[in-house]
């Protein structure tokens, strides 16, 4: 999954919120980091989209 993609995603999902989502929810599956936080430390975006689809019970797709 490209980076692009993966914040299309997030947009369709959260709207507006997705930059407050991604930069404030802590989630287990990211090891206790946010979004922001795995992507900066180089977690595959695959596995992120994976994370927040579990977290928030989303197809995933």
């Amino acid at each position: 999954m490209r980076l692009q993609d993966f914040w299309e995603r997030m947009r369709e999902e959260f709207g507006p919120l997705a930059d407050s989502f991604a930069r404030d929810h802590v989630m287990s599956d990211l090891g206790g980091r946010s979004v922001m936080e795995a992507l900066r430390d180089g977690v595959d975006v695959k596995d992120i989209w994976a994370a927040v689809a579990r977290d928030r019970e989303l197809p995933y797709y």
